[in-house]
């Protein structure tokens, strides 16, 4: 059914040393299997699957359905392969025109050129990729809301934490990096890398990360930005438990200057653009790609004078790894035209950075659904004070 609706022939699979592991998670491969020669596998749209497969390594497709073929030599190969795709024409596979959508362009430019060579049209799987691993269950997107539930409690109590540190006996980067840790620990959830605790210049980088050597001192007067990310250490039995990602700021022991101000709010009206672009895409039953929503938010930061500032994506896709293979929310980096689906999580982010003074990023997460898009978790609307 999803590759009719995707108006193709079929889905053909390629790999060699496993360079594409969407194509193992997808087709429910062993990703540490050992891979030494090509092999193909064909999805058609109606029909059985079929399999090429290398006479030494025969047997690494024997879990999936299908038909066989064994080549040794590069002839047989490719007059095994054409035998293979005969009636087939338009293909889709792990290829994105341009490269545009990187995530997804596993598949060298040689084996395309061959494939051309007999006819055929290579068209992106990538909103196949996103049916296949982007769409979350209702119990994964339970898992979302139990990771915001305790994430939003450990970064508003690790707030006034660092209010306690710094009018007492003083506090720092990788101090509050660490306390955070322990208290996502505390709380049986996990992540990669991170929290994120940066402060006054260092929040202008936007993947600044402290160490304890370099760490920096947070004190009276400073502007603090919190990223924090995380997921149940354990759902329920056969559920991957899914992120969740935000970004918060503030400014300790006193109130926020006039620049403060207008960079926050710009910020906070470009994350509303964006969330409204999706709330009415989806409550109008329109179809809405990651690149639109990103234009809707970079629209306000331009038209507010702070364009060049605003160096990233407006959001990626979340699932049970934190950037997931859904669409982002871009047209800067990358020009998604990924759609947005039902059933998704993803991140809201945009932001604006002063190399050498501060910067602002503020993050919510949304969860689609069919007729509804909606945000989870708290919503920052002020600077926090400290």
């Amino acid at each position: 059914m999803a590759l009719r609706d995707a108006g193709v022939d079929g889905w053909l699979f390629y790999d060699h040393h496993g360079r594409d592991p969407l194509a193992y998670r997808i087709l429910g491969l062993d990703a540490g299997m050992h891979v030494t020669r090509r092999w193909f596998y064909l999805v058609p749209a109606v029909g059985a699957p079929r399999k090429l497969v290398h006479r030494i390594e025969a047997g690494r497709l024997d879990s999936l359905p299908g038909s066989k073929a064994a080549y040794s030599s590069w002839p047989e190969l490719e007059a095994m392969l054409e035998a293979m795709l005969d009636g087939s024409t338009r293909l889709a596979m792990q290829y994105s025109p341009r490269n545009a959508i990187m995530y997804v362009s596993m598949v060298d430019a040689g084996t395309v050129e061959m494939l051309r060579g007999w006819g055929k049209e290579i068209v992106s799987s990538a909103d196949l990729v996103s049916q296949f691993e982007a769409v979350l269950t209702d119990a994964q997107i339970s898992t979302h809301y139990a990771a915001q539930a305790k994430i939003d409690r450990v970064l508003a109590a690790g707030w006034q934490e660092m209010g306690a540190r710094v009018r007492n006996w003083g506090a720092d980067e990788f101090m509050m990096v660490e306390w955070l840790s322990e208290a996502m620990r505390r709380e049986g959830l996990v992540w990669e890398h991170g929290p994120n605790v940066s402060c006054g210049a260092n929040s202008a980088d936007s993947h600044y990360e402290p160490t304890a050597e370099s760490s920096r001192a947070i004190r009276r007067g400073d502007f603090v930005l919190i990223d924090i990310w995380g997921k149940l250490g354990a759902g329920p039995a056969g559920v991957e438990p899914v992120y969740y990602d935000i970004t918060w700021t503030g400014v300790v022991g006193r109130e926020p200057t006039e620049r403060e101000r207008v960079v926050f709010d710009t910020v906070r009206d470009a994350r509303d653009a964006a969330v409204r672009a999706v709330e009415t895409a989806y409550a109008e039953g329109r179809a809405i790609a990651g690149w639109e929503a990103d234009d809707a938010a970079r629209e306000v930061v331009r038209a507010a004078g702070f364009g060049e500032w605003f160096t990233h994506r407006t959001g990626h896709n979340i699932g049970p790894e934190i950037h997931g293979s859904g669409a982002h929310l871009d047209n800067l980096e990358t020009h998604d035209v990924r759609l947005i689906l039902p059933m998704t999580c993803f991140s809201v982010e945009p932001g604006i950075y002063f190399p050498g003074e501060f910067g602002v990023r503020n993050e919510v997460n949304m969860i689609t659904r069919v007729g509804k898009a909606e945000v989870t978790g708290r919503v920052q609307n002020e600077l926090v004070r400290i």
